[in-house]
């Protein structure tokens, strides 16, 4: 997730867009640049690798000076981390920045390389800063070259546009990857992030998908993907969303069980089109590897491993890809055999878990076909080992206990899922009902949430227990296995998790009227089997508690209790399911009075073995 920040004003802009790179930093990149008008009307350029404190040191020796300008820090996608394909990039007399992916740059290049153009980088980007160029250099407007432009771009993208015949207007637009309007005092700003701009304005208008805007410094002029106006409210920012405090929550572990719905929507930010997945979005050389996949094994430890297990029943069904997971502290001391083609992933929220970077470092010198990191942290030593990276963007996570983490990456899982089985040619309308269940994710938590005052009473049932049992089936089995390790994290009350055709296995031995058994039902194909199962336990006298689906038909009666879910697409169902079980166990924490961000005996990242 690349970052852009832009400006026009009547002071010099390059201090403010340093630091707003600065603020941007937390997105992770591999290099960073900075495009300005100059008092002579020309475009004056700095690029460097590495950090943004790199940039500013060349800037120091070579100042770069203007009242317009944009800036960008890059993750590589097309193209290696190096100075010739950071941003911003140049064609004629205009510079852009783009964060997203252009799925149809290639044929462009080709065209536009007939054109006559030639290219000195090997990205997406710079087809578009050439495309603009061709267009301007036929219409002589710049709006109109940017709306030809827009019109023949495919993939997530957003635009930040200055060209030397306008030096007082800045041109950006927004599909598919997100970009705000900073409004200020005789000034105004894009950004991809508020935090970028809150140095100079807490004043913001967001755009809209598919919208493109004209900004000079006393206006703002916004169009639809029709090319018709629209107006939007300047909304004040609220600076406490994006603090480290708990604002109006009692705990971090709360306020982070809300925060999911807006930290799954920045995960797959630019990860989505209209019916498909941009696979380019894994890093360079990855589009390339992908269908030459054949096993997959995935390493992690603790929560990770539990979305590792989930992933295992989407990419099997889903790929026909075999797929083993194993707990990282195993993997790395046994022999492992590796058949040829195998992709090694390994997730890790912190990227500094110990064990799983062993794994990762281990399978490095073996003959995997490529490792990929699925990660929190763009930083983080896995991240910066591995071939190829798939950041999950929860923001900070204060909380031992993991909660919106662990459901971004599970969203990151099924996006990955997605793009493997696109590359395989799966059925494609499999992959466009992934990618709609995808988007409507946010929501459906949201409606989820919304359950939290049912579920603070039925916390009362456990306070006096001091064991419990948790029930799952298929892809629920690892979200009754996570449910029980969140109770068991806060409350200290011992859980364990089954799936649910084992119970006559051993577990029922378990099971009287003091021992809370909770299970997870969706509407799926599975559910006749977990309704046998759950009659089982009410024989021999266990207390139920169903987190079930609206749909799903559960019998009542003397010692059942049911919450009622609401349905969703049975694919994502693992993720939505894991919301209850947090505010499960976070409500009967309160009630046990346990430190419930700070659970006695743990730590947030484990560094050691």
């Amino acid at each position: 997730m690349c970052g852009i920040v832009g400006g026009i004003a009547t002071r010099d802009l390059t201090p403010v867009l340093l630091e707003g790179l600065r603020r941007l930093e937390y997105r992770g990149y591999d290099s960073a640049g900075i495009a300005a008008l100059d008092a002579a009307g020309a475009v004056n350029r700095a690029r460097s690798t590495g950090k943004v404190a790199e940039l500013e040191q060349r800037l120091a020796r070579q100042p770069l000076t203007g009242q317009l300008g944009i800036a960008h820090t890059r993750w590589a996608t097309h193209g290696k981390a190096s100075e010739q394909n950071a941003h911003p990039h140049c064609s004629d007399r205009l510079a852009i920045v783009h964060n997203g992916i252009i799925e149809n740059h290639h044929p462009l290049r080709l065209q536009l390389q007939e054109l006559g153009y030639v290219f000195t980088s090997e990205t997406d980007t710079e087809v578009v800063a050439h495309l603009l160029a061709h267009h301007y250099g036929r219409q002589q407007n710049m709006l109109s070259a940017l709306r030809c432009t827009l019109a023949e771009l495919r993939g997530a993208f957003a635009l930040g546009i200055i060209h030397q015949d306008e030096p007082d207007t800045l041109y950006c637009a927004r599909m598919g990857s997100p970009l705000v309007i900073g409004v200020g005092s005789g000034e105004h700003y894009i950004g991809s992030d508020p935090l970028a701009l809150l140095q100079v304005t807490d004043r913001f208008i967001y755009l809209d998908e598919g919208e493109h805007a004209r900004l000079t410094r006393d206006d703002c002029q916004i169009w639809s993907k029709q090319n018709q106006p629209v107006q939007h409210a300047v909304q004040q920012y609220q600076h406490a969303a994006l603090s480290m405090e708990k604002g109006e929550y009692q705990h971090f572990m709360l306020k982070e069980i809300f925060e999911q719905p807006a930290a799954i929507a920045d995960t797959l930010d630019g990860l989505l089109a209209d019916d498909h997945v941009l696979t380019a979005a894994l890093g360079p050389g990855a589009e390339s590897q992908l269908p030459l996949i054949r096993n997959i094994h995935i390493v992690a430890c603790g929560t990770s491993y539990h979305a590792g297990m989930v992933a295992r029943y989407w990419i099997e069904e889903q790929t026909g890809l075999p797929c083993q997971v194993e707990v990282a502290s195993e993997y790395r001391y046994r022999q492992v055999c590796v058949p040829e083609g195998t992709l090694l992933i390994a997730i890790s929220q912190s990227g500094e878990t110990a064990d799983t970077l062993a794994a990762l470092r281990y399978a490095r010198e073996q003959q995997y076909l490529g490792t990929l990191a699925i990660c929190n942290v763009p930083g983080s030593s896995l991240v910066r080992e591995a071939d190829w990276r798939l950041l999950t963007h929860a923001g900070p996570e204060i909380g031992v206990a993991s909660t919106k983490a662990f459901t971004t990456q599970l969203t990151a899982l099924l996006w990955l899922t997605t793009a493997l089985a696109q590359v395989r040619e799966r059925a494609p309308e499999i992959i466009a009902a992934n990618v709609r269940a995808l988007r409507s994710l946010p929501a459906r938590i949201s409606d989820t949430l919304e359950l939290a005052p049912a579920i603070a009473e039925l916390a009362k049932q456990f306070q006096a227990k001091h064991h419990a049992l948790f029930l799952g089936r298929g892809p629920h089995y690892p979200i009754a296995m996570e449910g029980a390790l969140k109770l068991k994290e806060i409350s200290y009350i011992h859980a364990e998790a089954y799936a649910a055709g084992e119970l006559k296995h051993g577990p029922l031995a378990l099971v009287d009227d003091d021992m809370p058994v909770v299970s997870v039902a969706p509407s799926d194909s599975l559910l006749e089997k977990l309704k046998s199962n759950l009659q089982e336990v009410r024989a021999r006298g266990g207390q139920l508690i169903n987190f079930a689906c609206e749909r799903a038909a559960l019998d009542d009666g003397e010692g059942i209790t049911h919450i009622a879910m609401p349905w969703v697409y049975e694919t994502v169902s693992p993720i939505l399911y894991t919301i209850p079980l947090q505010l499960l166990s976070y409500h009967v924490a309160l009630i046990k009075g346990t430190d419930v961000d700070k659970p006695r005996n743990l730590a947030k990242s484990v560094t050691v073995e």
